[in-house]
C-alpha cells in the first residue's frame, strides 16, 4: 500500500469542536480521488459526541443540561451511532483509505483493516477481544476490550471514494467517570425508559488501556506505536490547505447547523 500521509491535530480547542468532523471527510473524499491513505489523529477536550439517535432521546433538553452542568461540552457529530466521550484521555484515530484497497469494499473488510492495525502494536498483544459489549456506551459489533471490558469503539464512514474508519481509544484517565457521564445522559432522556432501544450503559464494563497493561501508557506512546506500525509521513503542515476548500468550509456550515439545536438548549441556561 501506498506510504500514509499523517495528519495529527492533537487537542483541539472549545471552540474548534466541529474541526475534525468536517475534516474527517474532506480527507477521505480526498484519499479517494488521490488514492492516498491518510492517518489522522484528534483529541477533544471534555465532550459527550453525540450520534443521531441520540439527539431523538425522550427529554433531550433534561439530558443535554445535566451534561453540561458537569461541565462537559456537547456536539452532535454527522453520522450514526451513539454517544462517546472525548477528553484529554481519549485518543481519536481515523484510518482513511481508498474504497479500492479494501478487498471486495465490504463493511467488514474496513473495520478488520483498523483490528489488524492495533494488533501490530504492543498494546495489541494484550489480548484483544473483538465483539460487542452490549452494556458500554456506544456498543458495537467492532468493540475492542481486553479481559472482558471494552477499551475502544470503531465506526465506519464513506465519502464517494474513499473509507473513514474511524476508532476513539480509551488510553488513560477516568474511565469509569466517562461512563457515569455519559450514563446520566441517558438516565435523563430516557428516565423510566432507560436501556430501552439505547444501551444501559454500566460504567464498569469499560477500562482504558493504561488500567490493564503492566506498562505505561500515554497518548503519545499509542500514537508512536500506531506509526510504528505503519509506514507514513508527517504532512501536519499542509492541513491549513485543506482548511481553505469550499468543502471544507459547506461541512463546517453543515455541524453549525446540526448543533443548533443544542445551542438553543444551552443559551436558555
Amino acid at each position: 500500500m501506498k506510504e500514509a500521509l499523517l495528519f495529527d491535530q492533537e487537542m483541539l480547542p472549545k471552540n474548534d469542536l466541529f474541526n475534525p468532523f468536517a475534516l474527517t471527510d474532506v480527507l477521505t473524499e480526498f484519499s479517494g480521488d488521490q488514492n492516498q491513505p491518510i492517518i489522522h489523529f484528534w483529541q477533544l477536550p471534555k465532550t459527550l459526541i453525540l450520534g443521531m439517535k441520540d439527539s431523538r432521546v425522550t427529554y433531550f433538553k433534561e439530558a443535554l443540561r445535566t451534561v453540561h452542568k458537569k461541565e462537559y461540552e456537547l456536539l452532535l457529530r454527522n453520522a450514526g451511532g451513539l454517544g462517546v466521550i472525548s477528553d484529554e484521555g481519549v485518543l481519536n484515530v481515523s484510518l482513511i483509505l481508498p474504497k479500492e484497497t479494501i478487498s471486495s469494499l465490504s463493511i467488514d473488510d474496513g473495520y478488520q483493516a483498523m483490528v489488524d492495525w492495533i494488533e501490530q502494536t504492543s498494546f495489541g498483544k494484550l489480548g484483544i477481544d473483538v465483539g460487542e459489549v452490549a452494556d458500554s456506551y456506544c456498543p458495537g459489533k467492532y468493540d475492542l476490550s481486553i479481559n472482558g471490558k471494552k477499551i475502544a469503539g470503531i465506526a465506519q464512514r464513506r465519502v464517494k471514494e474513499g473509507v473513514a474508519i474511524m476508532m476513539y481509544l480509551s488510553v488513560n484517565g477516568d474511565q469509569t467517570l466517562r461512563g457515569e457521564v455519559t450514563r446520566s445522559y441517558y438516565e435523563e432522556g430516557l428516565k423510566d425508559q432507560f436501556g430501552v432501544n439505547y444501551p444501559p450503559v454500566n460504567p464498569a464494563s469499560m477500562t482504558t488501556l493504561d488500567d490493564i497493561a503492566s506498562f505505561n501508557v500515554s497518548v503519545d506512546s499509542v500514537k508512536q506505536e500506531l506509526l510504528l506500525a505503519m509506514s507514513h509521513r508527517a504532512q501536519t503542515d499542509a492541513l491549513a490547505s485543506f482548511y481553505q476548500l469550499e468543502e471544507y468550509q459547506r461541512r463546517i456550515q453543515n455541524m453549525q447547523q446540526r448543533n443548533a439545536i443544542i445551542q438553543e438548549v444551552l443559551n436558555d441556561l
